[in-house]
């Protein structure tokens, strides 16, 4: 039987960017079909110029994006607690962590004004945002109720 549209889901490839059509029942599981890495590995991904808009509008997967900075001690602290929601969160929701003082014209797209932000993306478009540090538990019951 053929998969459709509707029961296959376009993924983002977390190394290359790359498009990937698969199918709901193997979500979660699966390589890239142009770098053969995995499509999932439960941690987040670096989010760049030349990837977020894969990432962010063109993946079927709403993308959980936490802006940050190295200086940042919030955003330090944050870091283990958003690394952690990302083994609970995938393979349905992607993660991904943009630096703001690499990606300037990124961050002020969407106006960060303080760090750590995260912002819940879908299908290109911003569904919800939090500013502030946060444990596991908060990110994941977060991103979750806002899908």
């Amino acid at each position: 039987m053929a998969t459709t549209s509707t029961d296959a889901l376009i993924v983002a490839c977390p190394h290359c960017a790359s498009l990937n059509r698969v199918p709901r029942e193997k979500i979660g599981a699966g390589t890239c079909g142009r770098c053969k890495n995995a499509l999932f590995a439960a941690k987040p991904i670096t989010i760049t110029a030349a990837n977020f808009d894969a990432h962010a509008s063109r993946s079927d997967l709403p993308l959980l994006v936490d802006f940050w900075a190295s200086w940042c001690g919030p955003c330090r602290q944050m870091a283990p607690a958003f690394e952690a929601a990302a083994r609970q969160l995938e393979p349905w929701v992607r993660l991904g962590k943009l630096d703001t003082e690499a990606e300037q014209a990124i961050a002020g797209r969407y106006a960060i004004r303080s760090i750590p932000t995260m912002i819940l993306f879908r299908k290109g478009r911003e569904v919800a945002r939090q500013s502030g540090a946060m444990p596991e538990r908060a990110i994941v019951d977060w991103a979750r109720s806002a899908i």
